[in-house]
């Protein structure tokens, strides 16, 4: 998707932020998708051990799809598919997850859907200029593991013609899916009390940059807000240098600074690409409170998100049905209890029905809407989110379920 430009012309007010805010809430006439897949890497002979990611770049195959292949600090594997009509994207990031999927098999190794590493410790196998200093400023244990343990599903969309309507309903819909979705239930090889432990994680950060973004129906002033009043993580003095900033002071203390240097248009829209609040305007909708999905599931929860998002009767069917300020209330009990919540139970069924409703209008296959219907059966109306199969006993000799990635 098209990003946001900048110039290197210093920043005098906050008025100059606000105007960049706006930008990031323009509506858009398309109405694409684009979806970035991370997945834990596993040598299959040897599941407690860290793959060398030089092993896993080897065993990559040319990716039909055109999708683009990036590493996280840990080693997570993260595919990023082209943007498009959602059919045609489901359609080129599921020949690319098909074609690593048994490239890796191939070669000793497999795609773990979870959204937390169940057994092995955080260990960054990156070290760029940009993470050490981001591994400086978040500290531990949090920190580590959020970068080297973590692994999401991020849902990118198309503002379309009303930017705040999207924008109110990708926080209203964000509990029911976190728990509908979350699939993280383990480290350290037990129970870590949480269905997504992945975003425990993310809890457990700077509160100024995860929390999230207030929506009190005017979505650029309250972005231009969050900007404001977040803490600077990082300074870039370069290409290859990056400062972290320890003092605690936010970009509106640097704003307001009689500094030699004032912060840039340029310095603005890198301090918003370390923010991570679960939805993140940038010209789009980043949806990022979703759990890793298996594999061959993901497709799953692509779908039912863009529908509740951009589907105006989907989205009508599913808040009416939703208990009142269901969406500010429920964010942590989502992480914790997944779908066990009966609130979120009754909630998540509704959205189902809903999605399920509005597929065939939005183009997708049949064969797309059944696996939404099966994951429905499976894990909606029993109550169960996917977290609860990975921590079902296991007889021993078997795969763990985390590892399966057949189907």
């Amino acid at each position: 998707m098209t990003g946001l430009t900048a110039e290197g012309t210093p920043l005098r007010e906050a008025s100059e932020v606000a105007e960049f805010a706006r930008r990031c809430f323009r509506p858009a006439a398309a109405d694409r998708v684009g979806v970035e897949l991370e997945f834990l890497v596993f040598d299959r002979a040897a599941t407690a051990g860290h793959v060398p990611l030089a092993r896993v770049e080897r065993a990559l195959p040319a990716l039909p799809g055109g999708s683009r292949v990036t590493f996280e600090p840990g080693g997570q594997l993260e595919l990023s598919g082209p943007p498009g009509p959602l059919r045609d994207a489901i359609a080129l990031l599921s020949a690319d997850v098909t074609a690593v999927r048994e490239a890796l098999r191939a070669a000793g190794l497999a795609l773990a859907g979870v959204g937390l590493d169940p057994v092995r410790p955080a260990f960054r196998q990156l070290r760029l200029p940009r993470y050490e200093a981001m591994a400086e400023f978040l500290g531990v244990p949090y920190g580590p593991l959020m970068m080297c343990s973590t692994a999401s599903i991020q849902v990118n969309l198309d503002l379309g013609a009303r930017p705040a309507t999207r924008w109110e309903r990708a926080h209203a819909f964000g509990p029911v899916l976190m728990a509908a979705f979350a699939n993280s239930p383990l480290s350290g090889g037990r129970p870590c009390g949480w269905m997504s432990g992945r975003q425990a994680v993310w809890d457990h950060l700077d509160r100024t940059r995860t929390s999230l973004v207030p929506t009190s129906g005017d979505p650029a002033a309250d972005w231009a807000e969050y900007l404001l009043d977040a803490r600077l993580m990082l300074v870039r003095e370069d290409e290859e240098r990056y400062r972290p900033i320890r003092d605690g002071s936010t970009f509106r203390d640097w704003l307001d600074a009689d500094g030699e240097r004032r912060p840039t248009a340029e310095d603005l829209l890198y301090h918003a690409t370390t923010l991570f609040p679960p939805v993140r305007p940038r010209g789009w909708l980043e949806i990022r409170y979703l759990d890793a999905q298996h594999p061959a599931t993901w497709p799953v929860c692509v779908a039912v998100t863009h529908a509740l998002v951009t589907d105006d009767r989907a989205a009508d069917a599913a808040l009416a049905a939703m208990e009142p300020l269901l969406c500010r209330q429920l964010w942590e009990v989502a992480a914790r209890c997944g779908l066990a919540d009966p609130r979120l139970h009754r909630a998540a069924e509704a959205c189902f029905r809903a999605a399920l409703e509005a597929l065939p209008r939005l183009g997708v296959t049949n064969g797309l809407v059944a696996e939404v219907a099966a994951f429905a059966d499976r894990h909606v109306t029993t109550g169960r989110s996917p977290a609860a199969d990975l921590m079902a006993p296991m007889s021993k000799g078997r795969v763990p379920t985390w590892l399966n990635d057949e189907g």
